[in-house]
């Protein structure tokens, strides 16, 4: 609920402050929150934990992306497809470690580590330049940014969300490809339901976890528009077949599925980046971002229907096809200029 309430204001608030500044603020945060469960390991330490985290993941989303963009402009998605492969493969590596870690120093030793890894995150973003370098601001832009009003630049955003249908469009994309990685919370059931052991579950998922690293490699590489659609179509089609296939190898084509998943919601975040012109950037990718959460609730919702986890996951390709179809209207809008 926390990074529900939080997610639009703080994303203002990155316009209208500083993003470097905010960012390295949730990042401590985040911090903070990992420390509470350490130090009050009780229901009360790991609510207020939980709350630190909510809010420190409210007050980073949008705000590194629209940083980021500040910086590399025409280059975002190359970046920040870098960027993601190096997250997805220290993510992965340690996961690895987490079991050598836990035996050697328990939950304080990974607790540690843990807060020490996000606290450094923070602190490295104080590094980070805070002026936009590129062009993208008019002079009026530049005089809205300077005046510092939050509610100005809170309404500034929300119009540009919905300034005309191929931004509506954008966002809408950039919103809903987000929410499918909820998936990713079934993915050791539905390897448990195709017979793997539980030794073989994180290898499973390892192979998943590639697939991503390689789709977010890929993002920087092919910047036609239509990718976009033909990705999104393909993990719907992968996604089923994977899930229905009633044996192990089935989660390949469910790995494979996530990796063009990965591949579109870092192209479709970059198209969204290029249709934003006000001074109000980090507003309208933390709408895009709540979008995502809200769409996130909305799978999890699903997945509490009674039926079998197999039908459940099929089922949920038909709006990731949909999805690559709001793409291609998009993209259709856009030819007609």
């Amino acid at each position: 609920m926390v990074s529900f309430a939080f997610e639009v204001p703080s994303g203002a608030l990155a316009d209208a402050w500083s993003r470097r500044g905010l960012y390295a603020i949730g990042q401590l945060l985040t911090a903070a929150g990992y420390g509470m469960w350490l130090i009050w390991p009780a229901f009360p330490g790991f609510a207020l934990g939980f709350v630190l985290w909510g809010l420190g993941g409210a007050l980073s989303s949008g705000t590194l992306e629209a940083l980021v963009y500040d910086q590399v402009g025409d280059a975002y998605a190359k970046v920040i497809g870098r960027a993601g492969t190096v997250g997805i493969l220290a993510t992965l590596a340690a996961t690895l470690l987490a079991t050598p870690a836990f035996t050697a120093g328990g939950y304080h030793l990974v607790g540690i580590a843990s807060i020490a890894t996000v606290t450094l995150g923070g602190l490295l973003a104080l590094r980070l330049p805070d002026t936009p370098t590129n062009a993208e601001c008019t002079r009026d832009d530049s005089d809205d940014r300077s005046d510092g009003s939050y509610l100005l630049l809170l309404r500034s955003g929300l119009r540009e969300s919905v300034k005309d249908r191929r931004t509506i469009l954008a966002l809408v994309v950039a919103a809903l490809l987000p929410g499918f990685s909820a998936l990713d919370e079934y993915l050791p059931l539905l390897a448990r339901e195709k017979g793997a052991p539980t030794v073989a579950v994180p290898v499973l998922y390892a192979l998943t976890a590639l697939a991503m690293a390689a789709g977010s490699a890929l993002a920087g590489r092919f910047a036609a528009s239509s990718f976009l659609a033909a990705s999104a179509a393909a993990a719907a089609v992968l996604l089923a077949a994977g899930v229905l296939i009633p044996h192990l190898a089935g989660m390949v084509a469910v790995s494979a599925a996530f990796g063009l998943l990965q591949f579109g919601m870092i192209r479709a975040e970059t198209r969204l980046q290029e249709q934003i012109t006000g001074p109000a950037r980090s507003t309208v990718l933390s709408v895009s971002g709540f979008g995502a959460e809200v769409f996130a609730v909305i799978l999890y919702a699903w997945f509490a229907l009674p039926m079998t986890l197999t039908a459940l996951c099929a089922l949920a390709a038909i709006p990731l096809l949909l999805t690559a179809a709001i793409e291609i209207g998009a993209g259709r809008i856009a030819r007609r200029g």
